[in-house]
């Protein structure tokens, strides 16, 4: 006997409404829902996995968080709610206070998200993921002109630095190269706005918060296709860098991270743009110094360059510091590499690698400037000590720290190495290169910056007035290398 054709569009659509209220979330793909837009109350199937998943739920706009989420691996409950929880296979996913919340369990049957809709309808992500991606590190500021900033990703894929071993002992070459980078690389994207005509640190710290915010508080959103491509500054991994163009002078900015596939956004970060008289240009993508990437008192580049990279800094600068890393290098694995180590902590590799820090610091010096926000010539009136950059001033015509670079044409300020990068090269290398530093106590303070990360106290590692070289509000106090 057929069925009616009357009947069976009943029976089809009863099916459908069925399976829109319980949705199949794939591993690894984000889901975009409207709480306005689903019976009430949706359901979502996880994924069988023989191991934990991370489930992860997102807001994308400020909300009165009546709406909640309720997770279970229980398979005997259909739509898990408040009368569910037992705080082991049944849980309430809490929206924390940067708008999404979290839970890692074990599914190896499956299990169940539940959502109870509140009375405001809002946008949401959905994600489970092998992995948890929930905290995203900061980006990270190299430097800025008036109108430039070179700003990276965070990092991923970490490279440890490699260790020699019996019975080839060769270190990385005095002309370092960068290695092959990721063939599949982490993706990530900036949201870059002026901070003081944007909301956006009042948003949930989401991704699709901050996309959708981004047209109404004039932000840029800068993908990874537009670039300079990939870098590794250090063992910390690899990072994307963004030449950012067009800014404005004496301006704060704030910058979010967004990393592609996943739901929340890196903490805010912060920077303030040089004056317009300020004319140090940026270096950057050096091979031979890999973290080099701030101003450098050097003619800006002839031709469309408006930046320093290794194709234009001049051939004797770089010949020169080649030269001093190979010889350091030689004098390095003369005695101290092999099976005769000198130190059971550190190796020929940790100590040329701080060396080289230490030397592209040197050979570099940063430019910089007294913060907009400061005036050295007046103290507020709770007597608090105002903390300054360790700057010196340079006359132009002056020869440079390092002599091989040319004499820059115009009076500038530079921020000294920090005596920590002397120090770290210092601890880190064999007593028969008798590398050393000045004495915190004594000449130092003419040549570097004393006393931000470490006291300054001999013998002291740690306790500085900062206790880093630069943090994420924009402020720069010693140059790290």
């Amino acid at each position: 006997m057929l069925l009616p054709l009357s009947l069976l569009a009943v029976i089809q659509s009863f099916l459908s409404l069925a399976d829109a209220q319980q949705s199949q979330l794939v591993l690894e793909r984000v889901l975009d829902i409207s709480t306005s837009a689903l019976s009430n109350p949706p359901t979502f199937r996880i994924p069988s996995n023989p191991d934990p998943l991370f489930v992860t739920v997102a807001l994308c706009a400020k909300t009165d968080n009546s709406t909640r989420f309720f997770l279970t691996n229980d398979t005997s409950i259909s739509n898990p709610g408040p009368d569910d929880v037992d705080s082991i296979n049944t849980v309430e996913l809490v929206i924390s206070s940067i708008g999404a919340g979290w839970r890692s369990n074990l599914f190896t049957e499956g299990g169940v998200l539940s959502v109870v809709k509140g009375s405001t309808p809002v946008e949401v992500q959905m994600l489970v993921s092998t992995t948890n991606a929930t905290v995203v590190d900061h980006p990270l500021l190299g430097d800025t002109t008036s109108n430039q900033a070179l700003v990276f990703s965070p990092p991923f894929d970490p490279a440890p630095l490699s260790q020699p071993t019996f019975p080839n002992y060769t270190l990385p070459s005095a002309n370092l190269s960068q290695p092959s980078p990721p063939s599949t690389p982490s993706n990530f994207s900036l949201v870059l706005a002026p901070t003081s005509s944007n909301t956006l640190i009042s948003l949930p710290r989401t991704a699709c918060a901050l996309r959708a915010a981004a047209p109404a508080n004039r932000a840029n959103i800068i993908p990874p296709s537009v670039s300079e491509g990939l870098w590794l500054r250090d063992p910390d991994g690899w990072r994307w860098q963004w030449l950012i163009n067009g800014l404005i002078p004496k301006t704060n900015y704030t910058v979010f991270a967004l990393w592609d596939g996943q739901l929340i956004s890196s903490e805010p970060a912060y920077f303030v743009t040089k004056s317009a008289t300020f004319n140090c240009p940026l270096a950057h993508s050096l091979p031979f110094c890999p973290t080099v990437s701030y101003t450098i008192p050097l003619a800006a580049p002839q031709g469309i360059a408006t930046v320093h990279t290794a194709e234009t800094i001049p051939d004797d600068v770089t010949n020169t510091l080649i030269a001093v890393m190979a010889n350091f290098t030689t004098t390095l694995t003369s005695q101290a590499c092999g099976r005769d180590e000198y130190s059971p902590l550190v190796t020929c590799a940790d100590c040329q690698q701080a060396y080289r820090r230490w030397l592209c610091s040197v050979s570099f010096p940063r430019c910089g400037e007294i913060p907009a926000t400061v005036n050295p010539a007046s103290s507020d009136t709770q007597g608090a000590q105002v903390l300054l950059p360790a700057l010196q001033t340079v006359k132009g015509g002056t020869t440079p720290r390092n002599p091989v670079l040319p004499a820059f044409g115009s009076d500038y300020q530079t921020l000294l190495p920090c005596l920590e990068t002397c120090n770290a090269a210092d601890r880190a290398c064999p007593s028969f290169l008798h590398f050393k530093c000045p004495l915190p106590k004594f000449t130092a303070a003419s040549s570097y910056g004393v006393g931000f990360i470490d006291s300054g106290e001999d013998g002291v590692v740690g306790e500085g007035l900062t206790g880093v070289a630069q943090d994420t509000y924009g402020n720069v106090w010693c140059n790290p290398g």
